[in-house]
């Protein structure tokens, strides 16, 4: 085979050369298209890593774009990494690419957040630089927090002690707290459970949170499992609160537990002395039962506990007081759900007197039909059954006597009752697992409680609002607000 002779090579290669530059745009005017402008990340916990974020950046010109270098602002000083179509950033930096027209990038981003002894989120914020070969520069702000932590790994309370750091306890498995000591937790507490891990207390918790500054409990998971779906709304996020047999004069205020696997667990022990009194608290967004307690001696005051997998209350035995609380089975991840409260005088193939079960002033309602289930054993036909509901709002069927419910509204007495008594129910964006269990001022509760238990309990809802101004008071644990003022969240 002859080979070409070199002039018609050379204008070969010429040719190819003319028609490679033709493919690319010159023009001064010629952009990338941005998925977005600003990224922002996960609040991370510190000397940890985020999720992984990805965009896309566009070529809309018909010609290759070349880009002369993607870099961060911050260089190989910055927190965040990023990989741009499989090459990553070394020291912040990436050299010259081209981009075909109407072709893209993906770009992966990820924060390894710098360890800190801050005690509240730092905010972090570098800038992905896009600078392109006509000098033209495009940028997409970075934007993530991160909380330093106390991190406990097998944390035992062997004497009694007081925890008050301004920074989050995360406990990396379960916190125990032994038979005859006390954990005291300060006003702003925080306590961040790794998943599975518990509080377990065989002696004495007693927390003291305030209105504005509650003890919370709750996962460690900072971040979003998707967009505007935070983990902290999920269920299942650690394990929950166990108050053993042997623990006793345990003391809850102003605390908010939430998206565990159950919310508190009493066991079964003596009704002679108090198991715990619950007062000012919200258990809201659990996997299983919200308040368990099994045969012991049990107060809860101006409290919510609302949206469980299992049933919001379960109480089996002993003797149980509930003064203004709000009680409200909303949940929406499944359709298998239990009931708003569910009490019996039996349970787990045992005898379990039901010395007291007494409900004043408390908001009882939710999805179901009926959200109030009572169950008194058919063997043991004398073991005690007492309960009994005053100025309440139940949703549950009207009674046919009313030797157990005095003053009480019936959400199912009549259409036209469930529908006044359902201004209760609450405004929530299901989208965005938000709820909100205020009243509205037409709800059938307001101003219904009993006003001199109100002033004897709580003469203020669990915000801090007034519940005896103008001489009547609402039940459940919020004061109404104008429908104007009601508001997600």
């Amino acid at each position: 085979m002859k080979s070409l002779p070199l002039f018609l090579i050379f204008v070969c290669a010429l040719l190819a050369s003319c028609l490679n530059e033709e493919g690319y745009t010159t023009s001064a005017d010629a952009r990338l298209r941005l998925e977005r402008d600003t990224l922002a990340l996960d609040t991370v916990l510190a000397g940890e890593a985020t999720n992984t974020y990805t965009f896309q950046v566009f070529n809309p010109q018909k010609k290759t774009l070349r880009i002369a270098a993607i870099r961060l602002a911050g260089g190989a000083k910055s927190p965040f990494m990023v990989n741009v179509d499989g090459t990553f950033l070394a020291n912040g930096v990436t050299g010259a690419t081209e981009l075909a027209g109407g072709d893209s990038l993906r770009v992966f981003v990820q924060l390894n957040a710098p360890a800190s002894t801050a005690t509240s989120p730092t905010p972090l914020e570098d800038r992905l630089l896009f600078l392109l070969e006509n000098g033209a520069e495009q940028q997409v702000l970075l934007t993530a927090s991160t909380q330093s932590v106390i991190n406990l790994r097998g944390a035992r309370v062997e004497r009694d002690t007081t925890w008050n750091a301004p920074r989050p306890y995360r406990i990396l498995d379960s916190l125990v707290v032994e038979e005859g000591r006390t954990l005291t937790l300060s006003a702003g507490t925080r306590l961040y459970f790794h998943p599975a891990a518990r509080l377990i207390v065989h002696g004495t918790l007693r927390a003291e949170g305030q209105n504005g500054a509650p003890v919370e409990f709750r996962g460690d998971r900072l971040g979003y499992m998707f967009s505007n779906q935070p983990y902290d709304r999920i269920p299942g996020q650690w394990g929950g609160v166990v108050f053993t047999a042997k623990s006793r004069d345990n003391v809850l205020d102003h605390c908010e537990i939430h998206s565990g696997d159950f919310g508190i667990r009493c066991d079964s022990s003596s009704v002679d002395f108090q198991k715990l009194i619950l007062r000012n608290s919200l258990i809201h967004n659990v996997g299983g039962d919200g308040l368990y307690a099994r045969q012991c001696a049990v107060n809860v005051g101006n409290s919510q506990i609302t949206n469980a997998a299992g049933d919001c209350v379960r109480l089996v035995g002993g003797r149980n007081e509930f003064v203004h609380c709000t009680i409200g089975q909303f949940y929406a991840l499944a359709g298998d759900r239990g009931v708003a409260l569910h009490f019996s005088n039996y349970g787990e193939g045992s005898r379990a007197p039901l010395e007291r079960a007494s409900f004043v002033n408390c908001i009882i309602s939710g999805y179901n039909n009926d959200d109030l289930m009572r169950e008194s054993s058919k063997r043991y036909k004398n073991d005690a059954f007492n309960y009994d509901f005053s100025h309440c709002l139940l949703n549950t069927p009207k009674p046919t006597t009313d030797e157990h419910f005095r003053n009480c509204l019936f959400e199912q007495d009549s259409p036209e009752a469930r529908r006044q008594a359902g201004n209760f129910s609450p405004s929530f964006d299901l989208q965005k697992l938000l709820f909100v269990f205020t009243l509205d001022a037409k709800s059938a509760a307001v101003g219904k409680a009993d006003f001199a238990v109100t002033q004897q309990t709580f003469p203020f809802d669990r915000n801090g609002k007034s519940q005896t101004k103008g001489g009547k008071s609402d039940m459940g644990c919020y004061r109404h607000v104008r429908s104007e003022e009601r508001r997600v969240g």
